[in-house]
């Protein structure tokens, strides 16, 4: 079966056995590989192919599951993300996401995320370190329509909030689903009502439904805060431990 995702990757399918020539050879091979080393990330740079329809950004699509109740480090975390792929194009969007299965039916602690070619999906990303995002908790049975109708919306630039757009996730959780949406700038309250506004109108979310805007510096202090107490408490459960045997 044909791989359709072909298309996206790089031709590096070519020989690169070499005869053995003078120093000289040897030196200007040895700088030329170099170069290409340096132009790899232009090279990984997707671009729209013959008469397809480019979207402003290019966009990559990311994955990530990991174990409830365990408290990640930024490495950890980083670790377990996984990139799907990237994108330039309304055809090479579609697909990835023909292909991609729903959010709804995915199972445990499992996110997709949407992001401009780039930018992790970390708080600590330099293009993420001074926003914050907006939070939307579903009941379940929502959270596939729901991401469609927000990556459709960013993607055609629906927001017009010009570049303060980052990303957008989707988390499944056990109870409920999450969704959000990123922005650069936490301190632009004009740009962030904006984007409140338009997430409401894009899912067409009832008048009453709780909308919660969080920074990523306070999300960064609540996970060390929860850190050191996860600590502190099994610090305490060995002590209790070695004088109850004492």
């Amino acid at each position: 079966m044909n791989n359709k995702f072909d298309a996206l990757k790089d031709d590096d399918s070519g020989d690169h056995d070499q005869d053995q020539g003078s120093p000289k050879d040897s030196e200007k091979e040895k700088t030329e590989d170099e170069d290409k080393e340096q132009n790899t990330s232009k090279k990984k740079m997707v671009v729209p192919g013959a008469g397809e329809h480019p979207l402003q950004y290019n966009y990559t699509f990311w994955y990530s599951r990991r174990t409830p109740g365990r408290p990640a480090s930024t490495q950890s975390y980083e670790q377990n993300i996984k990139q799907i792929g990237s994108f330039a194009s309304v055809e090479q969007f579609w697909r990835f996401y023909s292909h991609m299965i729903r959010p709804g039916d995915l199972t445990g602690h499992s996110d997709f995320h949407l992001f401009k070619e780039g930018i992790k999906p970390m708080w600590e990303d330099d293009a993420n370190k001074m926003g914050g995002k907006w939070i939307i908790r579903l009941r379940k049975g929502l959270a596939s329509r729901c991401w469609e109708n927000l990556i459709l919306a960013m993607l055609g630039e629906q927001f017009m909030v010009g570049e303060e757009i980052c990303g957008a996730v989707v988390s499944v959780r056990f109870q409920e689903d999450i969704i959000s949406i990123w922005n650069k700038t936490a301190s632009d309250q004009a740009t962030t009502a904006r984007i409140r506004d338009t997430l409401r109108r894009v899912l067409n979310l009832p008048p009453n439904t709780i909308m919660e805007y969080k920074t990523h510096t306070d999300s960064i202090k609540y996970v060390c805060l929860f850190t050191k107490s996860l600590v502190l408490c099994i610090l305490v459960d060995i002590c209790w431990l070695i004088l109850t045997k004492m």
